[in-house]
């Protein structure tokens, strides 16, 4: 479904973004990988650091013009720094994104990997307004200690990294419409990657509880599709929607919240 097209993939090294860039060149994509490790499945890569505005704008003036779309899976875990944590898996993304869109070719589609991590967003509206009203190029480590996120346990920070996304991707429904640019997240539940550890670690009793009632983690193989059916012209009439794939996590949450 996407044959011919031309794909940019961040996080493309590992994880996600690997079988990402695979399942794509399997469809008869091309693929441009973006990582700070250039290795992997995709055609073509440049090194990045997507927590340093430095190395984005670098970044965006090599890319070519004209691909077909952008897939945002970089992220770091809740073990890293708050600072690092927000500053790649939202700052950084949004500076990409807002970079690369005119280079984009019209009728492109920008996938967000997201993650169960921002199903809570309603309830932290407050803060993720705060958080929105940052940059990659303001003092983040700043605005991390000022909401207590540098001490934070939980991995808090990773937490609004992923309502943010989930949330300024909905704001940008239409934001490109005049160019049928259209961008939507996914997210997905623990996924079996090299990260997955962190998350475990981080969220201790909270991901005891969540494997209970999966039968499995997630893997690769089972989010990659959604990213590539996100970027095809199949998904066109999505627009600032979250595609959950997270093993009917979410709907469990939602059944308890409201006692079905």
């Amino acid at each position: 479904m996407n044959n011919g097209k031309t794909f940019i993939v961040t996080g493309a090294a590992s994880g996600i973004g690997a079988e990402t860039c695979r399942l794509l060149k399997e469809q008869g994509a091309t693929v441009i990988g973006v990582d700070r490790d250039p290795t992997g499945n995709a055609d073509r890569f440049f090194e990045a650091d997507l927590g340093d505005p430095a190395s984005i704008d670098a970044l965006v003036a090599e890319l070519p013009e004209g691909a077909d779309g952008l897939a945002n899976i970089a992220g770091v875990p809740p073990t890293r720094a708050a600072e690092a944590v927000l500053k790649v898996n939202f700052y950084g993304l949004q500076r990409l994104t807002l970079a690369i869109v005119p280079k984009l070719a019209d009728g492109a589609s920008i996938a967000n990997l997201a993650s169960l991590a921002g199903f809570g967003w309603p309830n932290a509206v407050d803060q993720v307004k705060r958080a929105m009203k940052v940059s990659l190029d303001d003092d983040v480590a700043g605005f991390c200690r000022a909401e207590g996120l540098d001490n934070a346990e939980g991995g808090r920070s990773y937490f609004l990294s992923k309502e943010a996304l989930i949330v300024w991707t909905m704001q940008n429904r239409w934001a490109w419409r005049d160019r049928n640019i259209t961008m939507n997240c996914i997210s997905p539940g623990p996924v079996d990657t090299p990260i997955l550890g962190d998350f475990l670690q981080t969220l201790g009793e909270r991901a005891k509880e969540d494997r209970k009632h999966m039968d499995r983690p997630g893997r690769p193989q089972d989010v990659a599709p959604v990213v590539a059916f996100a970027l095809s012209e199949h998904a066109k009439w999505f627009r600032g929607a979250n595609l959950t794939v997270d093993g009917g996590m979410s709907g469990h949450i939602l059944s308890n919240i409201h006692q079905f």
